[in-house]
């Protein structure tokens, strides 16, 4: 095979991480995956490189500032609290609060928006993150065992240079949480060859397709259990085959999820490593530039086997490896066999008893023939740096302290990144009861009146049962806004809260409430007819002991 530039991101304190211990999804799959790469001697072919971490103001280029700030401040003592007893951010028991979590995230982001930085500056060819590939995670809610999607903020720093993306997931799940990003939109087209049918998340089929403009740049390939090497092949070679001329990527990004491995803990197909791989080996056949990205895998030895001779796919020297394994840190982990493979196993493929392999590629093959060919798109320069830092001035809070009126303004447009430290202050066991006791009954009691989205559950991968939590509807406030519901085709108003100000506050409002000011709004002419805006200024002065003449300044016309 021809030579091509490889990239491979890795933090040392990736595998430093962990869920809990009775968790399936352990962070340690990426050092162990490592190890191996350096016990075949990989490293040496590859440009390593550790990515920085990515900070709170990227996370917010796809996700809430409501979202991210909570995840900066969660831990697990405060966690029930800070998610109103498991109803917001982290629903459920797939996605546990614990030590780290925000760095966790800014690693495996970081990780990806590095890799797609210089797969766009044409420094390499293609570009290896195994931390990241976190394809569950919503615009305000962690999911699925993901908390940051490092794959939409990849996708969106690519978008600044090149016209259209293809993403590919072959995952065991389906990849709900980037179709839902790119839904929309016709620069992106998302692929994903899933499990489907009473599985988690429950999204994918055929019919979902996009929405407006990006109507048919969504592509769902279902698949029932035990699907093999030969019928997986089948299905993905011809669809990427037609997507490629229908769609003409500029750069794609493939996410490599390993749960999609025979004898999986939480997945059910029967794909053998070299099955898995046999989509990166056709990848790459394509010249494009890519990025290969992690994911789910829930079998540790399994998955770093497979990712570390995906990693030899893309150097192009996957016939050149022992598939005995070298002795490495690891090594009785692989046993009893010590060997570079996931075999398959003898459960039946589901997919070939009646024929529903055939309808959905035939199906999905007629979906994309409908598409119009490649759209154009009109690129421009975009500033990397703030209008600030191109001039020099830095950070305003660089400049001088913060005041009592910053502090107010901040509250008000919820500019929390230079304040997460005295929000974060822990208040009194009595306070906080209350409040959260407080919050939770307006929730309830919000909760009643609010529309959920039809047709549209979350479900849990552990356990794979619905959750009775409501969803919100996007027309309104939002899906965490305290603000009360708006009718439906309202303008938002953003800053509309039921929250409690400081008592400064309270008292301006309470003053423009007496001199006849209402919801910040006053009739001048009602205040003028009947002089209430001079009886007001004179009670005022009399309490002060001073003349309202004494402080107003009149304008006399003199004569001729």
């Amino acid at each position: 095979m021809s030579k091509r530039r490889v990239t491979y991101y890795y933090d040392p304190d990736v595998g430093a991480f962990t869920y809990g211990l009775s968790h399936p999804m352990k962070p340690q799959r990426m050092r162990i995956t490592h190890e191996l790469l350096t016990v075949y001697d990989m490293l040496p072919k590859m440009h390593i490189l550790r990515a920085k971490r990515a900070s709170a103001e990227t996370m917010t280029r796809f996700h809430t500032d409501e979202y991210v700030n909570f995840l900066t401040k969660v831990t697990p003592e405060n966690a029930q609290q800070l998610t109103y007893h498991g109803s917001r951010f982290l629903v459920g028991e797939d996605n546990p609060a614990f030590d780290g979590m925000f760095e966790f995230c800014s690693l495996s982001a970081g990780g990806s928006i590095a890799a797609a930085q210089r797969l766009m500056s044409g420094q390499t060819d293609i570009a290896i993150n195994w931390a990241g590939g976190l394809h569950h995670a919503k615009k305000r809610e962690a999911s699925g065992f993901c908390y940051i999607n490092d794959i939409v903020l990849a996708i969106l720093e690519m978008l600044r240079t090149v016209p259209r993306v293809l993403y590919i997931d072959i995952d065991c799940h389906h990849g709900d949480g980037v179709e839902e990003a790119f839904y929309t939109t016709n620069r992106v087209m998302t692929c994903s060859f899933h499990k489907f049918g009473e599985y988690f998340p429950g999204t994918g089929t055929l019919d979902d397709r996009g929405r407006g403009k990006g109507r048919g740049y969504a592509v769902n390939v279902p698949l029932k259990d035990g699907v093999t090497d030969e019928a997986y092949r089948s299905v993905f070679e011809p669809v990427i085959d037609k997507i490629l001329e229908v769609f003409q990527p500029s750069a794609i990004v493939l996410q490599c999820g390993a749960d999609s491995l025979s004898g999986d803990k939480l997945g059910c197909l029967n794909l053998t490593m070299q099955g898995h791989a046999s989509c990166v080996q056709y990848i790459r056949k394509k010249n494009i530039p890519f990025m290969l990205l992690g994911g789910g895998g829930y079998t540790v030895k399994n998955v770093a086997r497979t990712w570390t001779y995906e990693t030899a796919c893309a150097l192009g020297i996957e016939n050149e490896i022992d598939l005995n394994l070298p002795w490495n840190e690891y090594f009785e982990w692989f046993g009893p066999r010590y060997r570079l493979e996931v075999p398959a196993s003898n459960m039946d493929d589901m997919n070939m008893r009646d024929g529903s392999l055939d309808r959905v590629r035939e199906t999905a093959l007629r979906y994309l023939s409908q598409l119009r060919p490649a759209p154009s798109v009109g690129l421009q320069d975009v500033p990397r740096e703030s209008i600030g830092e191109h001039l020099g001035i830095g950070n305003a809070y660089e400049q001088a302290p913060l005041d009592e009126l910053d502090e107010t303004l901040a509250q008000h447009t919820k500019f929390v990144y230079n304040l997460q430290e005295k929000a974060a202050q822990p208040t009194s066991p009595s306070e906080s009861e209350s409040d959260s006791d407080t919050s939770l009954a307006r929730t309830r009691s919000r909760s009643r009146r609010r529309q959920t989205r039809a047709g549209k559950t979350r479900m849990s991968l552990l356990t794979g049962e619905c959750l009775d939590v409501p969803r919100l509807e996007e027309g309104g406030h939002g899906y965490y806004d305290l603000a009360g519901c708006a009718p439906h085709g309202a303008k938002r108003r953003f800053f509309q809260s039921a929250a409690r100000w400081e008592s400064a506050l309270d008292c301006a409002l309470a003053e423009r409430e007496r001199a006849g000011v209402r919801s910040g709004r006053a009739d001048v002419g009602a205040l003028m007819m009947n002089g209430a805006g001079y009886r007001g200024a004179a009670e005022e002065a009399s309490v002060r002991g001073t003349d309202v003449g004494e402080d107003m300044d009149v304008d006399t016309e003199e004569d001729g």
